[in-house]
């Protein structure tokens, strides 16, 4: 069954002829720069979108991996910062930041005579709540694996049967991600909370998220890592690290590490509503 969803996805580019790639270097986008580049070749293009919600490291890695790939890589600049819908962070944030990066996206692609934006949408974002999804869609971009019905597992697996050594790389959503909505989205922010996580994992702790709400950090680690966590780590030096950083607090989530766990203030609100 994977093995037909990857030859599906093959002719999906095949039949595109010419393909431009949203790629941000998460594992999603990076294998469909892999496969395109595999049937495409010189046709296919991966363009990442530069701006303050992506790590540097990121962006790093993403240039590493288009160049082991073979893939032509290019970096564009979005503005989502200038729009006040975006940083004012209401709960369709998502769909501002996709609309400014589809709309930097399709004219570069019809200058340069690409017919198709691609990007990294896979089966499983279509059953969380990701009004982006909504904005690419509304701008003509087609997401491969959603349309194979390709899992965020099965992504894996593909990338791993394709040779990418990247294939379990922990996810990385966009730092705007670590604000609870309402809450302002500045550059200084998104700064102090991609050096509080680059600080994690110099110690060694990969899959984990650094929360923003107001002066306090909050972290989040898998929750079988969390005793490990206090017992090992210089907690006092943490804390000054987060506080040279601009966070007054630093808190650790004893639930644990969960994607999109800002999220559930939504279904909470939707459970409440439903009462009245």
């Amino acid at each position: 069954m994977l093995m037909q969803k990857l030859e599906r996805l093959k002719t999906i580019f095949a039949e595109m002829d010419r393909a431009l790639i949203a790629y941000s270097g998460g594992i999603d986008s990076t294998l469909i720069a892999k496969i395109a580049w595999d049937e495409l070749g010189e046709r296919a293009l991966a363009v990442t979108a530069v701006s303050p919600s992506l790590l540097p490291e990121d962006l790093e890695d993403a240039r590493i991996q288009a160049a082991e790939i073979g893939i032509a890589h290019e970096e564009i600049e979005t503005h989502e910062m200038a729009n006040p819908n975006y940083t004012s962070n209401p709960v369709n944030r998502c769909y501002f930041c996709k609309s400014e990066l589809h709309d930097t996206l399709k004219p570069l692609a019809i200058q340069r005579g690409y017919p198709y934006v691609v990007d990294g949408v896979n089966a499983d974002d279509l059953h969380d709540y990701r009004p982006g999804i909504q904005a690419a869609k509304e701008r003509g971009a087609r997401s491969p694996l959603a349309e194979v019905g390709v899992s965020k597992a099965e992504v894996r697996q593909l990338a791993k049967h394709l040779g990418l050594p990247w294939w379990d790389k922990p996810a990385q959503p966009c730092l705007s991600s670590r604000f609870p909505y309402g809450e302002e989205i500045t550059v200084a922010k998104l700064q102090r909370v991609g050096r509080s996580e680059r600080y994690l994992r110099k110690l060694g702790w990969q899959n984990l998220r650094v929360r923003s709400e107001g002066e306090t950090a909050r972290i989040e680690l898998p929750a079988e890592q969390i005793k490990e966590f206090a017992i090992t780590t210089d907690l006092p030096a943490l804390v000054a690290a987060f506080q040279e950083f601009g966070f007054l607090y630093v808190t650790l989530d004893l639930e644990g590490f969960r994607s999109g766990k800002l999220n559930q203030v939504l279904t909470k609100n939707l459970v409440s509503s439903s009462n009245l």
